[in-house]
Formats: C-alpha cells, structure tokens, sequence
C-alpha cells in the first residue's frame, strides 16, 4: 500500500489500524502474559520478604551493591554523562570513607569523618529532592511560563533533582547504615 500521498494524520490512522489487523485475536496471549507478569511479581515480593526477614545482613549487602551498581550499565550506555561524574565522585569518597569505617584498628578521626561525609550527603540530597519537588509543582502550577521555560525543560528539570535526590539519599542512607555497623563491632 503507498501511503505517500496521503497527509500524515490520514498516514498515521491507516498505520494504525494496520497494526489492529496484524495483531488481532491475540487478545488472550496477551492476558496470559500479564496474569504470569502479575504472579511473577507476586512470588519475586514474598521471596524478597523472606529472604529480608531470614538473611538481613546479606539482603541489604547485595541490595546496597545492585543499587549502586545497576546504574552505571545504563549511564554509560544511554551517555549520560552529568550522572557518571557525580556517580565516580559520590563512589570514590564513599569508597574511602567506607574504607576507613572498616579498618581495624578504628582511627580515632574516622567516627567524625563518617558522620560529616554522610550528614553532608544527606543535607545535598534532601535539599535536591525539596528544589527539584518545588519545580514539579511549579511546573504544574504554570509558575515556570513567568520565566519563559518550556513545560518539558521544567518538568524534566524537576525529575531529575527529584531523581539525584532520592538515590543518592538512599544510596547514602544504606552506606551510613553499613558504616555504622562496622564501626559498633569494632568498637565492641
């Protein structure tokens, strides 16, 4: 069928309906996959509940290492390069930090240098989630066509801090955890 001659709303609807057609009758294919999506996540949530409730220590170890890990496939694979450099900075001065939290014996200086390192960590990420909420609803509320920014740049603006806040949060919240624990034990 040639489609160039007509405009491209028409274009669209004849493309559309096309794909209708192709895929008519696999209407319980489809209902299948998503009953096995919905009993796969069923099973996955109770067995992570076990698994949290029986192996604490090793659930929240391998949780903490897929969290900070998982990401970095998708920022080099996607380029997103703003969220690499802040990853290897955020990585590297954790990594010493956690570091020195783990030595025995604990240096004197270490228990303040964890709790600044973190405490720092957190006041950034929680100041970027509040910036990046306020723009949300800014966005929303129409607040950001007094600046002459464009709907999208604002709400993908927002998101992002939205996004840098929470992870790093968590991400940090998780390492203070871990932290702070191999510091009692040593300390007795």
């Amino acid at each position: 069928v040639d489609l160039s001659h007509l405009s491209p709303e028409e274009r669209w609807r004849v493309e559309h309906a096309l794909m209708h057609a192709k895929h008519r009758g696999h209407e319980a294919m489809h209902a299948e996959m998503v009953l096995i999506l919905i009993a796969t996540l069923v099973v996955a949530q109770l067995l992570l509940v076990q698994w949290k409730q029986r192996h604490p220590r090793s659930y929240n170890m391998v949780t903490l290492f897929q969290m900070w890990v998982v990401p970095l496939y998708f920022t080099i694979k996607l380029y997103w390069w703003r969220f690499l450099v802040i990853w290897v900075l955020f990585s590297a001065v954790t990594a010493f930090v956690t570091f020195r939290a783990t030595r025995k014996p604990l240096v004197q200086t270490t228990p303040r240098l964890v709790y600044k390192w973190f405490l720092l960590i957190y006041k950034m990420s929680y100041a970027t989630g509040i910036v990046g909420y306020m723009a949300v609803m800014f966005t929303l509320f129409g607040l950001n066509l007094l600046f002459r920014i464009k709907p999208e740049d604002a709400m993908d603006f927002g998101i992002s801090l939205l996004f840098y806040g929470l992870y790093y949060g968590v991400l940090e919240r998780d390492f203070a955890e871990m932290c702070a624990d191999y510091m009692a034990s040593t300390i007795g």
